[in-house]
């Protein structure tokens, strides 16, 4: 019998895989965790990873206790509750009535119930939406770019080309989300939905204002779309005490048309190791006089059936417990987190006013979020993914190339900065560093435009 070693190895052609597999998107987080993995002495400003100082894995098994004690309170029958935790589960979960009232308590979303579908993680209930809303080639998605990588591989997963629109200062530009939505139709495409990130979008820090949702909410019925709405920050803005803006009601709060499907997570606001997401999608769906008509849910509950067939009920568990003691109320759970992302980002925005004063070389600007995790820096070079891992070798800071965000390799001369997880220190230290690689980079650009022919040094 011959060894393992010797046996022939099949090789297969990457032309002949998925598409995905060979586009930009599929290797931007497979580079940018390995850049970590291999500099792990480089501090991050680049992984969006929540705060690690308050996790407690004795608050893992209470929760869980929580849950079970809820559950026996509730049906009384101890075999149907340790079936309910331990067994293969409902398709749609089992805690979508407690993020019902999750949604009514901290967002003022009426929701029913069975319109909800707790997912692994938020990424899934974006797949299974796009996955859902494909029938055929003709149809697209659309999305304010730059914008979270996660949607520019979920519709190259579900075969869905994505339509850029034009970012803008209110956050989006609906000029262009009606061009784009013309120009497809008249290529004999069909916009199927806008997915958004409202509040502190990822990589931008843009917020939209009331009034914005407002318009877009009316642009979405007028362009017969609907809105994928993502907000896993929309809790991580100034504290409602201190008097200063609290931001804008969700989308889903001001629809009063149906047009927004909610998509959900508990990745920074409940345990990120859980992996619960969730999307609801009341939308009925019209069978065509073959049956009653069911929801969108209902629909993303049948691919979800083929793919992960139920969310980890222990997972689950674990969220529902964390909502049961707190009163439903993830802003409230939230209070010691929100006040550290308040107090980093107040402290990167200082730092980086200080290490870069106005008016005076290098030149380099930056947005000011009101809060999340991200600030956007404008730097006078392209900072492309050789430069990260140069800053990673060199300086031992990581940040993240806006490429990314743009599903492509063409650099540009932004950087995303991402300060929730860290230290004081740690943004002090980091900055530091960020700056050392901004002079040297500076320098290098002006030392390279002198030296071309007919450059006059100064």
């Amino acid at each position: 019998m011959r060894s393992h070693s010797a046996q022939a190895v099949t090789r297969l052609a990457l032309a002949g895989l998925h598409t995905s597999l060979d586009s930009p998107v599929s290797e931007s987080m497979n580079f940018l965790n390995e850049i970590a993995l291999r500099f792990p002495d480089a501090i991050s400003l680049a992984a969006g990873r929540p705060y690690e100082g308050f996790f407690d894995v004795d608050a893992v098994y209470r929760y869980v206790e929580t849950f079970r004690a809820h559950l026996m309170a509730d049906t009384g029958d101890e075999t149907l509750v340790n079936r309910t935790l331990l067994q293969y589960g409902r398709t749609k979960g089992i805690i979508h009535e407690l993020i019902a009232e999750h949604l009514r308590v901290d967002e003022d979303i009426t929701a029913d119930p069975e319109s909800i579908v707790v997912t692994v993680g938020c990424q899934e209930a974006l797949y299974l939406t796009l996955r859902a809303l494909r029938r055929d080639d003709r149809d697209a998605v659309l999305a304010v770019v730059p914008s979270y990588v996660g949607v520019h591989g979920a519709a190259q997963l579900a075969d869905m080309p994505l339509l850029p629109v034009k970012d803008a200062a209110e956050g989006i530009d609906l000029d262009d989300l009606a061009a784009v939505v013309r120009d497809a139709r008249a290529a004999g495409l069909r916009p199927r939905a806008l997915y958004v990130i409202p509040d502190f979008a990822n990589p931008s820090g843009t917020s939209l204002t009331e009034e914005t949702r407002r318009r877009l909410l009316d642009a979405a019925a007028d362009h017969a779309i609907l809105v994928l709405e993502d907000n896993p920050y929309g809790m991580f803005g100034p504290d409602p005490g201190t008097g200063e803006d609290t931001g804008a009601p969700t989308m889903k709060a001001l629809d009063r048309a149906g047009r927004v499907v909610y998509l959900g997570s508990f990745a920074k606001t409940g345990i990120p190791g859980a992996r619960v997401g969730y999307a609801v999608a009341e939308q009925l769906v019209d069978r065509g006089g073959d049956g009653p008509d069911e929801t969108l849910a209902d629909q993303l509950a049948k691919i979800k059936s083929m793919l992960t067939v139920n969310t980890s009920p222990i997972s689950q568990a674990v969220i529902g417990g964390k909502l049961l003691e707190n009163g439903y109320s993830l802003r409230s759970a939230n209070t010691r987190e929100r006040k550290i992302y308040q107090d980093n980002l107040a402290h990167v925005l200082d730092g980086l006013a200080a290490r870069f004063p106005a008016h005076r070389a290098p030149h380099v600007s930056w947005n000011a979020p009101a809060g999340g995790f991200f600030v956007l820096l404008t730097v006078p070079f392209t900072a492309d993914d050789e430069l990260l891992e140069h800053s990673a070798r060199e300086h031992r800071v990581l940040w993240t190339p806006v490429h990314h965000f743009y599903a492509d390799a063409r650099p540009r001369n932004q950087i995303r900065l991402s300060f929730s997880h860290l230290s004081l220190q740690e943004i002090d230290d980091g900055l530091d560093r960020l700056a050392d690689l901004v002079h040297e980079r500076t320098k290098k650009v002006t030392d390279d435009d002198q030296a071309r022919p007919g450059t006059t040094a100064q």
